[in-house]
């Protein structure tokens, strides 16, 4: 008679940890606890996110303040709706700002506001436009421009600072949804321009 089949227990293989100790990562939060948020597992450049990151902030200044002009020089038949495009675009420009001031400062940088060397630090441009057709063709160009540059952001930041990419992944997102919004105002207004005036100057 065979004897029965021995049962075979595998050897006890070691569980490779989820993460590492608690014990390792408590005492690594009270190591450098000046530096907030930026612990010993932040793996990206600091240096360098600080950086793009104050370059992405002087973007979105711009882009409000060409909004906010756009929006007060706005005139003609066509004028009422696209101001108030503007004037959304604006507010949502800004709080792009806000957040991006508030991840530079949880990085334990300093955000730059100062108006000295503003444009230089922009990705996108100050152009104001001479009708409402070119005000919001520049407004798009922007748009694109801050669409490519911050898809490269993201790319570049990968999973070393998966906070920072998932902030700028939302505000690519956002910046896409202008673009479309604007693509769709030119094709209402097809070609036909009016000269840019302050509302209710006649």
């Amino acid at each position: 008679m065979a004897a029965a089949p021995s049962k075979i227990t595998p050897a006890k293989a070691k569980a490779k940890p989820f993460l590492t100790d608690i014990e390792t990562i408590r005492r690594r939060a009270r190591e450098h606890i000046e530096r907030g948020a930026v612990t010993d597992g932040y793996r990206a450049d600091r240096e360098t996110v600080i950086k793009l990151l104050n370059e992405s902030l002087a973007t979105e200044i711009v882009c409000v303040l060409r909004y906010k002009f756009h929006y007060y020089m706005a005139s003609g038949i066509n004028a009422k709706s696209v101001a108030a495009e503007f004037l959304e675009h604006a507010a949502e420009e800004q709080g792009h700002a806000d957040r991006i001031a508030e991840r530079i400062t949880q990085l334990d940088g300093k955000p730059n506001f100062s108006p000295e060397g503003m444009l230089t630090r922009s990705h996108s441009e100050y152009i104001e436009g001479d009708s409402l057709v070119e005000m919001i063709q520049e407004d798009l160009v922007a748009e694109r421009i801050a669409i490519d540059s911050y898809r490269e952001i993201v790319q570049y930041l990968g999973n070393d600072d998966p906070t920072t990419r998932r902030m700028m992944e939302e505000i690519l997102a956002s910046e896409e949804e202008h673009a479309e919004d604007l693509k769709t105002l030119l094709e209402d207004l097809g070609k036909k321009g009016e000269p840019a005036r302050p509302r209710g100057r006649h």
